[in-house]
């Protein structure tokens, strides 16, 4: 057997796609596992049906993952997929759209048949007709192969069709040198009790490697060398999971015991499954009734001197609102998860979307502020999920986690980090009286308030001698009994509001990248989009394009000089995934014309078309910044 030439490429873009009982999701996660132990650097990109069950063989039935790996730092799922492994015809027809001319495209033939065909309104099959010449095209009949490949196992046809994703995996896995050792110990993981089906899905996965070796369809193999990254241990990680790790992690540092209510709901579930495997940790998970239960446990456990988090989406944070604006009354700590989702109602629940910033800003009754905090990629949620209860418990307020499905679903390798070397968060609750009455005797005032951070004192129930009144009702400055008085209700109402402005003063400058320090243009972000936004300066400063960046993780309040950097440029584009949401509270508040530049179609943006948006504003300029 002849060796095949081996051909060094320093990234691609592959994408699986098929129905959504095909495994995809499965075999895209695989793949990036095993990409991720070789030591590139990754992002990917899982997109699949809201249903179910949907339609098989529809185009609403097409679940998809897309990988971009490469030798060097990655900063998003990639624009446009160099590989597509279809495997059927709906598959080929929602992606094709997405490739260039002279991808390659691995269709799965089997699967097309005159039915299949029918159901997404192919006449012949584009395999045959001609119209895919320009791509390099490889029809394989991955389902008969992998049955042939199983024909000596006590399976019935089903069943040995259920391993043709392994049977791809297999062949990518070769296509691309990546190792298939981690696939087979996490088949015996998932199918240890089950020896047939585990033998059934790793002769699959080899068969389908043997089958790249022997075959005349592809006459080379690619490699693509490790990535040069900070040294530590890494681990391939997803945005819910990194955000669930954060918030175990700030527990341990702060020494409270983390008690999360939540009710499942599609794009943050996983972060209540993350969390219900670490009760060794002390973590106490809830799946309540419904959302408002999620969030009213959640206060409750905060009152009970435990760290207090809920996660939900959109829809649930509508439902959550009357109690949210309950604990900015109570003024306790409260982390509040936001996995945000193409919206209105029920929307594109497994869609990516940033329309819920105005909601967490205003969502609710009367004057209830709370603070908001964004992470900028899966890895980043980790950091975004600690700093929110640092916050949260200094200043006793409820904190917004604005995260959303493209960061929640997708990965990246992730530098664990030495959880001993991580901010300690210092909780101090209140044991003893902390005032004098008119006779000097000791007393405890619930709303006394910290002079710096304007938070009110966190006590235990029960404390002896530090009994008060809580509830939804307005309550008094200082003393905290029940008060109607208009007067009080005005100071309370700027006293909450002014102790989330405070927070400002603990936040660090935005930092601007500016290079040459005169670019006429800034590009501002927020949440998910930083990684297109990075990779369209990327782009158009290799075209010699002078342009400024910078990303927004505070939203409320905003960084101390926010004001300053948006009045240093000519122009400012906001890229979001809304129809303009960060623009609004910009203009209203610093009264610059900033422009937004959206999109709300469930996917994120390419940084092919934000580096066309950045070309044509600098086209603009006046002369004095051009």
């Amino acid at each position: 057997m002849s060796i095949k030439p081996v051909e060094s490429l320093d990234s691609v873009v592959i994408r699986f796609a098929g129905d959504s009982g095909d495994g995809m999701q499965l075999t895209g996660d695989r793949f990036t596992s095993e990409t991720a132990a070789l030591g590139n650097d990754l992002s990917t990109l899982p997109n699949y049906p809201a249903e179910i069950r949907a339609p098989q063989g529809t185009l609403l039935g097409v679940s998809s993952f897309q990988l971009h790996f490469a030798d060097h730092h990655v900063l998003t799922p990639g624009d446009a997929p160099d590989v597509l492994v279809a495997m059927n015809p709906a598959a080929l027809k929602a992606n094709l759209g997405d490739l260039p001319r002279g991808a390659t495209i691995i269709v799965n033939t089997d699967e097309f048949t005159k039915r299949n065909l029918a159901k997404v309104g192919y006449a012949v099959s584009p395999v045959e007709d001609g119209s895919l010449e320009s791509y390099h095209l490889h029809p394989l009949r991955l389902t008969s192969l992998t049955v042939d490949a199983l024909a000596d196992f006590d399976l019935s046809r089903k069943d040995k069709e259920r391993s043709k994703n392994m049977f791809a995996l297999g062949l990518l896995s070769w296509l691309y040198t990546r190792p298939t050792t981690g696939t087979e110990q996490f088949l015996k993981n998932k199918f240890g009790s089950k020896p047939d089906i585990l033998e059934a899905n790793l002769a699959a996965l080899n068969a389908g490697f043997n089958y790249g070796e022997t075959t005349e369809d592809f006459a080379v193999t690619y490699e693509i060398a490790p990535a040069k990254m900070q040294g530590g241990a890494y681990r391939n990680i997803v945005g819910n999971t990194a955000l669930a790790y954060g918030l175990v992690a700030a527990a341990h540092r702060s020494g409270l015991q983390l008690a999360m209510g939540a009710y499942p709901i599609t794009p943050a579930t996983d972060i209540l499954h993350v969390l219900a495997k670490l009760k060794r940790f002390g973590v106490i998970t809830m799946q309540v009734e419904d959302e408002i239960a999620g969030v009213g446990t959640a206060i409750g456990a905060s009152y009970g001197g435990a760290l207090g988090v809920t996660a939900t989406s959109g829809p649930g944070v509508a439902l959550k609102s009357e109690a949210i604006g309950l604990a900015v009354m109570l003024e306790l700590p409260l982390v509040i998860v936001d996995v945000q989702r193409g919206g209105p109602s029920t929307g594109l629940p497994t869609k990516t979307e940033q329309s819920d910033l105005l909601q967490a800003m205003y969502g609710r009754n009367g004057e209830s502020p709370c603070a908001i905090i964004a992470p900028q990629s899966p890895g980043d949620c980790f950091n975004a999920a600690f700093e929110a209860v640092e916050m949260a418990t200094t200043y006793r307020t409820p904190v917004f986690v604005l995260s959303d499905g493209y960061l929640a679903n997708g990965s990246e390798p992730w530098l664990i980090p030495d959880v001993a070397k991580l901010p300690q968060i210092d909780i101090d609750f209140t044991t003893e009286p902390n005032d004098v009455d008119a006779n000097g005797e000791p007393v405890f005032h619930p709303y006394l308030r910290d002079p710096e951070t304007l938070a009110r004192p966190w006590t235990l129930p029960g404390t002896a001698g530090l009994e008060h009144v809580i509830g939804g009702i307005e309550k008094a400055d200082i003393t905290g009994a029940l008060s109607y008085d208009p007067n009080n209700h005005d100071k309370m109402v700027r006293l909450r509001q002014a102790k989330i402005d405070g927070i400002a003063k603990s936040l660090p400058d935005l930092l601007v990248d500016d290079p040459s320090g005169d670019a006429g243009v800034l590009i501002l972000g927020w949440g998910s989009t930083y990684g297109p936004i990075a990779e369209a300066v990327r782009l158009v400063r290799k075209d010699g394009i002078n342009v400024a960046q910078a990303h927004l993780r505070h939203l409320n309040p905003f960084p101390p000089n926010l004001g300053e950097v948006l009045a240093r440029y000519e122009r400012v584009i906001v890229p979001e995934m809304n129809l303009g949401q960060l623009s609004i509270l910009l203009r209203a508040k610093y009264l610059v014309d900033v422009e937004s530049y959206t999109q709300v179609r469930g996917l994120p943006f390419t940084s092919i078309e934000l580096a066309a948006v950045l070309s044509k504003a600098t086209a603009n300029l006046s002369g004095a910044t051009r």
